[in-house]
């Protein structure tokens, strides 16, 4: 969660490499919520934690680049984001112009305190003020699929979440009294129709993986199977630092990887179920 700091992100990075999580396509590192002061500096500016980060986000995306990694940072369309720093409203050309000077080559733009906003219309903004900064940065849209973000979401960004957050179970609904987190399987079927709007520049994200975080192994394989069949991003939500041997070789598969990275992106479909096991194509 916001739990974070340099620390903790540089071990990451070694371990993306020492575990061989890098060599078999793992390249990005991307910070979630928390990594900024609750206020803004006097010209406005995001200004990280000096606790958590002392050395900078330029420093630390420096130390990520020379590990032959990518970085990645969190904001969020609203006034505040969901934790309660400070949102990109109103700042997103001042906010991406920073990110850009600090070597960021990735954006998870949430979607909290966000009020009656139109949320094509917010995500346009920001991705016109990536593309004036003037730096490649792949854009997540992180909206959770209130908006039908599989309808728009190529024009604007790279990636667009399809649901509410995952949950470190394979078939469940955990209820935090406003809002839900679910089980892999919850997921998958609650976006079943929209297969055909995912491909090559625009793909339809099913959320980080938890795979290590708990599940049996044979529900972390099958996780990991529909993820790579349903081209979704590959991301890891797992502490790499201290992944078992067995975690690793599913995470590292590189037949399945495979799948998930061929170039045309067609994603798998659920051809048929009987008797309470799925068939996918």
């Amino acid at each position: 969660a916001t739990d974070i700091n340099e620390e903790l992100v540089k071990g990451i990075a070694d371990s993306m490499v020492s575990q061989g999580f890098r060599d078999a396509g793992y390249i990005y590192i991307v910070l979630d919520d928390g990594w900024m002061a609750m206020e803004r500096d006097s010209n406005g500016n995001l200004v990280p934690d000096p606790i958590k980060f002392p050395n900078g986000i330029k420093y630390l995306a420096e130390y990520v680049h020379a590990k032959g990694l990518k970085f990645g940072l969190y904001n969020c369309a609203g006034n505040k984001t969901c934790a309660g720093y400070p949102g990109s409203r109103g700042h997103e050309y001042q906010d991406a112009r920073l990110y850009a000077s600090w070597g960021v080559d990735y954006l998870k733009y949430d979607w909290c305190n966000t009020g009656e906003m139109n949320a094509k219309e917010a995500y346009t903004t920001m991705r016109d003020a990536l593309f004036a900064a003037g730096r490649p940065i792949v854009f997540s849209i992180c909206e959770w699929g209130d908006n039908e973000p599989w309808e728009w979401g190529s024009e604007i960004g790279h990636l667009w979440r399809t649901t509410g957050d995952i949950a470190p179970c394979f078939d469940c609904e955990v209820n935090h009294g406003t809002w839900s987190s679910w089980g892999v399987m919850n997921i998958v079927y609650m976006r079943d129709s929209i297969r055909s709007f995912g491909g090559p520049d625009g793909w339809n994200d099913y959320d980080m993986m938890e795979v290590g975080n708990g599940m049996t192994h044979e529900e972390d394989r099958s996780h990991f199977a529909l993820w790579c069949m349903l081209n979704s991003p590959l991301m890891l939500g797992n502490d790499i630092r201290s992944v078992t041997a067995q975690t690793r070789e599913i995470l590292t598969n590189t037949h399945a990887i495979a799948i998930n990275q061929d170039s045309l992106g067609i994603p798998a479909f659920l051809y048929d179920s009987k008797d309470s096991v799925d068939v996918w194509f």
